[in-house]
């Protein structure tokens, strides 16, 4: 678990700077069919990128794979998110656990019907 956990904050803490600033596929596609500017502006046609509005958690602070307030974030940002994921599955685990200990506990300390003597 730790190796996996090493393994993540490696990739999101530092792997993550050399991740590419362009549109990727996504973004390419939804702008399949119009025309845009030199700011990214679309000016005209039709395309999917036109319907697009704002996330209503989009000025959040880790939004953008970035901390708010906080300029070249995201290799930081990626450390948080993982911290953020692993105590969120650490604690659905321990929860589960616990429940699952705890049943088993009630049904070990349960009487056990009594054995009827078997009839001659």
């Amino acid at each position: 678990m730790l190796g996996g956990l090493a393994v993540a904050a490696v990739l999101a803490g530092g792997v993550s700077y050399l991740a590419s600033g362009s549109p990727d596929g996504l973004d390419a596609t939804t702008l399949a069919g119009c025309t845009v500017d030199a700011d990214g502006v679309i000016t005209g046609g039709s395309c999917i990128a036109q319907r697009a509005a704002d996330h209503e958690l989009g000025g959040s602070f880790l939004a953008d794979y970035g901390i708010k307030g906080i300029d070249d974030a995201t290799g930081l940002a990626g450390l948080i998110g993982v911290a953020l994921t692993f105590a969120v599955g650490l604690a659905i685990f321990w929860s589960v656990r616990r429940r699952r200990h705890a049943a088993a506990e009630s049904a070990a300390s349960e009487p056990t019907p009594a054995a009827v003597p078997a009839e001659k």
